[in-house]
């Protein structure tokens, strides 16, 4: 009859100035709370400074949202010193110079991170991507004054007459103004603003997208287009459509660069080259100098409806990338 004998245990060997196993798990334990801690503070200091903000903007404009109502926002009449105020205007061109800034800007911007993430060779993709990212590092008054001084003579000479002459027969494209400080003009700084955010953020999606899909698509006969529009495009479009929104969110919110060039309008005509004026322009011309509480009150209610437009924009790209990603998994 034998017996089983149990092997004798292996002896620990502690390497000198290294915690030992259980004191290593109470250091982990200690930093994974730390690490939510601090991330759970910034998110509630983020939370907390948004909500002090909303609270003063609307602190601000309870005069005026007493006094006028829901009826400030579809108003056109904005007179200080009659106490007359009305957002439609700017809110017109607010709308109107953001969206076709988008509509011109959002195309060309995910054409060039296409090109830069697929397409161009790697040593002209390393001397491209800084310039186009240092379009957003140029001061908002220094394009607007390249803008001023270059862009609206160059659009009312030659952009403006070439438009009117072909398209004329279509509302938006009246008779050119004298001066090219137009909401077409603004439409284009913003474009020019707008264009290394969306780029930067699709070139860094595009290139996220797995070589071995795209490889697998080109070896089953796609060609390069077929690999963008039935890859590459699709599983990036979340992430495409939330960067054209922050992007619009840019223009929406720009204020001296469009004040410089928009014409500061009163009033709303279906043509782009008429003048006009914005929600943040009009905020930063007339703030400063505020005659009255009321009108002041007035700015703080412009103010609030941007607020309002911003954080919509940020729970629609938020819905439209969880729509995008639900449909994905089903098809998947």
């Amino acid at each position: 009859m034998s017996t089983a004998v149990d092997p004798a245990p292996v002896p620990r060997i502690r390497i000198p100035g290294r915690p030992s196993t259980n004191r290593r798990r109470s250091l982990d334990r200690l930093g994974d709370a730390a690490l939510y801690g601090v991330c759970a503070l910034a998110a509630l200091i983020a939370m907390a400074v948004l909500l002090v903000i909303g609270y003063q903007i609307v602190h601000g404009a309870s005069p005026a949202i007493s006094k006028f109502g829901l009826g400030f926002v579809t108003s056109t009449e904005w007179q200080p010193t009659f106490g007359v105020f009305g957002a439609g205007t700017v809110l017109f061109g607010t709308v109107v110079s953001s969206f076709f800034a988008l509509m011109i800007g959002a195309p060309v911007a995910i054409s060039i991170g296409l090109y830069l993430s697929l397409l161009a060779p790697r040593g002209l993709r390393v001397f491209i991507s800084p310039l186009v990212e240092m379009l957003a590092a140029i001061p908002s008054v220094i394009l607007g004054f390249w803008g001023l001084i270059v862009l609206a003579p160059f659009v009312q000479g030659q952009v403006e007459p070439w438009l009117h002459d072909r398209f004329g027969f279509i509302p938006l494209f009246g008779a050119p103004q004298t001066t090219g400080s137009s909401i077409f003009t603004a439409s284009l700084i913003l474009t020019i603003m707008i264009v290394p955010i969306v780029a930067s953020i699709s070139r860094d999606l595009f290139l996220a997208v797995p070589l071995d899909v795209q490889d697998g698509a080109s070896a089953l006969g796609a060609t390069r287009w077929e690999v963008v529009r039935g890859v590459v495009l699709p599983s990036t479009a979340s992430g495409v459509i939330a960067a054209s929104l922050l992007g619009l969110g840019r223009a929406l919110g720009e204020a001296i660069a469009v004040a410089q060039v928009i014409g500061a309008g009163e009033r709303i005509k279906a043509s782009l080259f008429e003048t006009g004026d914005t929600l943040a322009a009009r905020i930063a011309n007339q703030f400063p100098g505020a005659i009255t509480e009321m009108h002041r009150a007035s700015l703080f209610y412009l103010g609030a409806i941007l607020l309002v437009i911003g954080v919509v924009s940020n729970l629609a790209a938020q819905w439209v990338g969880r729509r995008f990603g639900y449909q994905r998994l089903v098809t998947r």
